[in-house]
């Protein structure tokens, strides 16, 4: 840990706050149609899609017209991706003459598109076309991204209306996202990349004389090993800029290549590395500023904010410090091994980033549900490998996913509220809406949904020796923290692994594409009708016995309830995972 890289944490931070205030503002005036500067450029285009598409944009719809309205758009998207991969040999675009995708990963990668989680099963310069990467996969980008951009909306609507049944219109919503806010934000971004070095074009792979080149072994069909050597190396090319831009800005995440943000085709200099991970916060961020203004309450938006960033600095310092330590069973093996871990844990590191960025991109990226990486999760230090874990497990609400992580987030203030009111035994309320029964019963079951889908499946892959543990790399508790974080990630909707499990079975292919579909669109509805309720109550006015939710009181107490309800939920098996494995490796033990 040096002040250097406490430098570059804080010049993170210092930029992030201040484009959330504008950022939010902005999002706030399209949601609530109010009169912006680019009007003059989107109107006509948004009149002219609603014509075409037979959307009445007057119509407002009640909570299970709009669940159902994503519902159909999301699973006829989700089949148009799995045909595309089925077909792509077909299809144009496909210069490197790449087979159909198996029906079983093809559902995953279509699942995991449509669930904006992004898991990626493949390696995807060797197995998806330029048509499939960019009609099937990006646009999935901002359609997913759209999606939970909306429906976090809708929620604020609901607190901020009263005694309407309405939560606005999906079709609008959806379209305003990607109209007014994705669109313009990617093709700025798009254009910023490729001036980093970042690749965009539809050439075939290229193909370079190695100047060393490799012997290495292989299994030949005989099951016996024979030597080999590697005279040539494909360069993979590709559209990639414009596919990376969305990716983080839509906290997607699937990369374009297997090493993802590592890849120098994808964040090729420190400065692209710093705009992507500001880009994955950047909306999440804004969505605090949105909150305040739609429910007429800036500084209840900025104490969220300020709760968001008190579990995110908890996170990169503790993960942060993990990876500045040495690996002790490598520390002081010889002369040089002891030099390359003076600095701390470069392992499954680029040179380029670093630890502390390293350290930052793994906090920053699954705080929020994007999933992309810059470093190799599995080969941080058993706590570092912690942190993005737990950081999923909280429900990625620590500014999470555009859009998930707010209304993840709400429902967790929903909690708090009721529990400060319980504490000073009157009815809770919140921003003048009285929180009933029914009100907490559908905040429990969004809650109760992700646990209980990622420790019974994950469960399920640790008891099964034939399906489960066979795809492992790692033994004893690293290989539970594989599983564990596979399912974590899934139902999580983040998309980023620890990278020792061949997720590409029929088993984990079909299980985690299952655990994602549940992470999305079943937790969805039950928020979607506390939504609905809240928009129905009457407001009251504050007494002696309102909890006020803009105090440093109210953001400590939110940052506790969900460090209680999510955190130790989890505890049992962590402590059998990475804290586990932390004990055992001071004791010199690895597997």
């Amino acid at each position: 840990m040096t002040p250097n890289g406490w430098f570059q944490i804080a010049l993170f931070f210092g930029i992030l706050l201040l484009i959330t205030k504008p950022l939010g503002i902005y999002m706030a005036q399209i949601f609530e149609r109010k009169r912006s500067f680019a009007d003059p450029i989107f109107n006509p285009i948004e009149r002219l899609l609603y014509r075409s598409t037979g959307v009445d944009e007057t119509h407002e719809m009640r909570w299970p017209e709009y669940s159902v309205s994503m519902l159909i758009f999301s699973a006829a998207t989700m089949l148009l991706t799995y045909g595309i991969e089925r077909i792509q040999q077909y299809l144009p675009w496909n210069p490197q003459h790449l087979a159909a995708i198996a029906p079983d990963l093809a559902f995953n990668t279509a699942a995991s598109f449509t669930t904006n989680t992004n898991w990626q099963s493949y390696t995807p310069e060797s197995t998806m076309s330029y048509f499939t990467q960019m009609v099937g996969l990006a646009t999935h980008n901002f359609w997913s991204g759209a999606i939970g951009i909306a429906l976090a909306i809708a929620f604020i609507r609901g607190i901020a209306q009263k005694e309407r049944d309405t939560l606005g219109n999906f079709w609008v919503d959806m379209t305003r996202a990607i109209l007014r806010l994705l669109l313009p934000l990617c093709i700025v971004y798009g254009l910023v990349l490729v001036s980093q070095g970042v690749i965009q074009n539809l050439r075939p792979y290229d193909t370079a004389k190695m100047l060393d080149p490799q012997v290495v072994s292989v299994t030949g069909s005989n099951g016996k090993l024979t030597t080999q050597t590697i005279t040539d190396q494909t360069i993979a090319q590709g559209p990639v800029a414009s596919q990376e831009a969305i990716k983080m800005l839509g906290t997607n995440g699937g990369g374009f290549f297997n090493a993802n943000s590592a890849h120098p085709f994808e964040n090729p200099t420190p400065f692209s590395n710093l705009l992507q991970m500001l880009s994955i916060f950047a909306i999440p961020a804004g969505l605090t500023v949105t909150l305040g203004r739609m429910t007429k309450s800036p500084r209840h938006g900025w104490a969220v904010f300020a709760a968001m960033s008190i579990l995110f600095f908890a996170g990169v310092t503790t993960a942060y410090w993990a990876e500045s330590q040495p690996n002790p069973l490598l520390h002081g093996v010889n002369q040089h091994v002891t030099a390359m871990q003076a600095g701390g844990n470069m392992e499954g590191k680029e040179v380029r980033f670093g630890i502390t960025n390293s350290a930052l991109f793994a906090t920053v990226t699954t705080d929020a549900s994007c999933g992309a990486v810059n470093a190799m999760h599995d080969s941080f230090m058993p706590l570092g490998g912690l942190v993005p874990m737990v950081n999923i497990m909280l429900g990625e609400v620590v500014f999470g996913g555009v859009g998930a992580g707010m209304y993840g987030m709400l429902v967790m203030i929903i909690l708090t509220v009721f529990i400060a009111g319980l504490m000073v035994g009157r009815t809770p309320e919140y921003l003048g809406k009285k929180i009933e029964s029914y009100d907490v019963k559908m905040a429990m079951l969004y809650v109760l949904i992700f646990p209980l889908t990622i420790l019974v499946l994950a469960a399920v892959a640790s008891l099964s020796p034939t399906y489960g543990l066979s795809s492992l790399n790692n033994a004893g508790p690293h290989g539970l923290s594989e599983i564990l974080y596979a399912y974590a990630s899934a139902v999580g909707n983040n998309g980023s692994a620890f990278a020792g499990l061949n997720a590409n079975t029929h088993f984990y292919n079909l299980t985690l594409a299952a655990a994602m579909l549940i992470g999305r669109f079943l937790m969805i509805v039950p928020m979607l009708a506390l939504a609905g309720n809240l928009a129905t109550k009457k407001l009251v006015p504050p007494s002696s016995g309102t909890f006020p939710v803009t105090t440093p009181l109210f953001a400590s107490l939110l940052v506790s309830v969900v460090l209680i309800v999510s955190a130790l939920t989890f505890f049992p098996a962590l402590s059998l995972g990475p804290i586990l494995e932390h004990l055992l490796l001071f004791a010199g033990k690895t597997f």
